[in-house]
């Protein structure tokens, strides 16, 4: 049961008509409109903040991360990384990236 206004019993609550709106807008849009939406807010964010924002936030989501998962999360996302890397480059590319490493401790 819905959570009413406490000026009026007759009134849906705000949580109530949020999740109404919600559900009305998924049934009457598809996924191009949600990555619409995602792109454009994704660019007014950019504009509105800068590297330290980006930094911060990444800090924080790898802090919830870690605090969320065990050691064995951490290998499957390693292991289907290195998956799909193989599948995406061939042997130049590991040969290339092998010999910057190399190169950095000059």
């Amino acid at each position: 049961m819905a959570k009413t206004n406490n000026n009026n019993n007759d009134k849906m609550s705000r949580e109530e008509r949020g999740r109404m709106g919600g559900e009305a807008t998924s049934r009457n849009h598809d996924k191009d409109f949600y990555q619409e939406i995602g792109q454009k807010g994704g660019e007014a964010t950019s504009q509105n903040h800068d590297k330290d924002f980006y930094q911060e936030i990444g800090r924080k989501g790898g802090e919830a991360t870690s605090e969320n998962h065990d050691k064995d999360f951490y290998q499957e996302i390693g292991r289907k990384g290195g998956e799909a890397t193989s599948e995406n480059h061939d042997r130049n590319f590991y040969e290339e990236i092998g010999r910057k490493g190399g190169n950095s401790n000059d």
